[in-house]
């Protein structure tokens, strides 16, 4: 952090359209009194905050029991065969600290009160209030983010947080402090988030009649001049309904039993949850396409993205990673055997010889959902049939080293399968979009929070646990009635279907890598294959040992801050 440099860098961006990936237009040299005098390059420090927004594409699966990576040098692979340590930690986000201070420097700005957005005084303290909210919002995410990879137990034995930076830093000043605890952690996360939810808009481009009390009470407000601040061109921005969202994400993260299993944080996570799902009409709500957001131009813009960055141009660069060898592509991601049979029987019940699974016709009479995250055995796509085993040429497990399939599976979530990579080179691109968050993650969190707290048909503003898994299930084409989840009854099970059920609708989007960690469930399960060798399926029960250290739950802070600050406590075992 002491390489932060000391005079501003403006980023020139369009202000409206932010995605993860903000490029800079044109880099210039700063200092602090230009900035004041010039709105644009104020703004510029506040667009540095929307960079690094983590997004459904880190593949962090890789080092989990859901997929194998392919590529013998992938960082996530090294990882989960037990390379991770305190200096070599791909999952690190200590760097978001570098968001932090950007977003500090432009509150600095906004309390000099110098700079003048407009020359409207009500549209001016308007321009005020919007991009100070924005700023906390994003101090408080930037500081989660690295609060989810590097809180833990300290050598001291106490559960620990992160260092909580409110202020700028210059390049010569003090970044030796100490880490506070996770819960002090937590609250000034939150603390952040309750401090813009005072300034934001709820949503952007609102009526007259939908303007939040605290725009509509200031003096002599003016509706037209409202409409200049907070008008659609902001929409893909930050806003109070997305401070909501993640204030519901961070407490199910702190009370998780990893952390401080605490019906208090369960009660906020359920509650805030519940109050955003009320205003799309709770459970009636759930997009019918939303477990395929990905999947056309429609469904990316439909209503399930509660928060995405703007829509690219037509690329392709995932579907080459993934597809498998036959449609021209690297294969990259191989979902495992356990995460397929985490899939239940169409009826809803586990996949198991019990409830008619067939170890020799593993894939028929199964959750709809398995067809459209995973290319199986047999799959249809792209115009063909892939076979991964006999008979299945380049697509077989294990023709082509790194590229076919080592597991017996391809994925499928997240890809266009209207993009085309042809033989002779061409291609044909679509278009994709980072999605920052889903409205079904906020239906999820609710239904594991409501039940840690009262089981299955403990209700928060009208939506139980079972309402929602029933919703989920529903969508995703398991049999109606549901018998299955009519027999849960205790907190224990629908503990473990509301687990499983995160575990296929967020699949391949970034969340099990952190759920497993914050649930405490074990790290290092071997990753198994299914191979058909011409008369049999044949299970691969160690495609992948894994091999994290029993303290990986909390991963390390990295070993040069560590040697740099004395402040600085390091995890226990790093």
């Amino acid at each position: 952090m002491k390489n932060l440099i000391k005079y501003i860098i403006f980023m020139s961006v369009f202000a409206g359209m932010i995605s993860c990936d903000i490029d800079p237009i044109e880099e210039n040299r700063l200092d602090f009194d230009f900035v004041l005098t010039n709105p644009n390059a104020a703004e510029g420090l506040l667009l540095n905050g929307y960079t690094g927004l983590l997004n459904q594409y880190s593949f962090s699966e890789a080092a989990t029991d859901d997929a194998v990576n392919n590529i013998l040098n992938n960082n996530y692979k090294r990882m989960a065969l037990g390379e991770l340590n305190s200096q070599f930690n791909p999952a690190s986000r200590w760097g978001s600290f570098e968001r932090v201070f950007w977003v500090n420097r432009f509150l600095e700005v906004i309390e000099t009160g110098e700079t003048q957005w407009s020359r409207d005084t009500l549209t001016n303290t308007m321009f005020e209030m919007r991009m100070k909210g924005e700023a906390l919002a994003l101090r408080g995410l930037h500081h989660f983010y690295v609060l989810q990879a590097h809180a833990g137990i300290g050598q001291s034995g106490e559960l620990l947080g992160i260092p909580y930076y409110t202020e700028y830093i210059e390049s010569d000043g003090n970044f030796n402090v100490p880490r506070l605890s996770f819960e002090a952690s937590v609250q000034n996360i939150m603390a952040d988030f309750d401090a813009a939810l005072n300034l934001l808009p709820t949503d952007y481009g609102l009526s007259s009649g939908q303007v939040d009390a605290w725009y509509s009470n200031l003096e002599n407000f003016d509706f037209d001049k409202y409409g200049i601040v907070n008008n659609n061109f902001f929409d893909l921005r930050i806003s109070g309904r997305i401070v909501k969202a993640l204030k519901a994400r961070v407490a199910l993260f702190a009370a998780s039993p990893s952390f401080l299993d605490n019906q208090s944080y369960y009660t906020t996570a359920a509650e805030t949850a519940a109050e955003v799902l009320n205003t799309i009409g709770g459970v009636a709500g759930l997009d019918p396409t939303g477990n395929e957001f990905y999947i056309s131009d429609d469904n990316i813009f439909s209503r399930e993205s509660l928060w995405r960055g703007s829509i690219s141009g037509n690329t392709f660069n995932y579907e080459e990673r993934m597809f498998p060898p036959s449609l021209n592509g690297n294969g990259e991601i191989n979902p495992t055997h356990n995460f397929v049979m985490a899939f239940p029987m169409q009826d809803g019940f586990p996949a198991n010889a019990a409830n008619g699974f067939d170890s020799q016709n593993p894939y028929a009479n199964r959750d709809p959902r398995l067809e459209k995250y995973v290319v199986v055995n047999g799959s249809s796509f792209g115009g063909g049939i892939i076979n991964t085993g006999f008979g299945g040429g380049n697509d077989k497990l294990d023709s082509i080293p790194q590229q076919s399939t080592t597991t017996g599976y391809y994925l499928k979530k997240l890809l266009r399968p209207d993009v085309l990579i042809n033989n002779n080179g061409t291609t044909q691109g679509q278009s994709h979009a980072n999605v920052y968050f889903r409205y079904t993650e906020l239906f999820l969190i609710l239904a594991e929070a409501a039940n840690e707290i009262g089981g299955p048909d403990n209700s928060f503003n009208g939506i139980s646990a079972r309402d929602v898994i029933a919703a989920i299930r529903n969508r995703g084409g398991i049999t109606q009635p549901d018998n299955y989840l009519a027999s849960i009854t205790s907190q224990e099970e629908m503990r473990e279907l509301i687990r499983n059920e995160r575990r296929i609708e967020l699949s391949f989007e970034g969340h099990r890598f952190w759920d497993i960690r914050r649930w405490g469930l074990p790290l290092s399960e071997p990753a198994k294959g299914y191979f058909f060798n011409g008369n049999n399926y044949v299970e691969l029960p160690s495609v992948e040992v894994r091999n994290f250290q029993p303290f990986a739950t909390y991963m390390p802070i990295p070993n040069s801050e560590i040697l740099k600050f004395s402040e600085l406590e390091q995890n226990n075992g790093w």
